[in-house]
């Protein structure tokens, strides 16, 4: 997978949320998003 560039445009994607229901990008177009994950690794349970 190639990297972006700072400052491009997100490449279209859909995750999963804490209910486990997807959500896109596409979702929320024309408004700012941030991304905020934590990788499971280094969190308890």
């Amino acid at each position: 997978m190639a990297l972006i560039d700072i400052g491009s445009p997100a490449p279209g994607f859909s995750l999963p949320n804490q209910d486990g229901n997807p959500v896109s990008l596409a979702d929320h177009a024309g408004k700012y998003v941030l991304i905020w994950w934590y990788p499971k690794a280094d969190t308890p349970g």
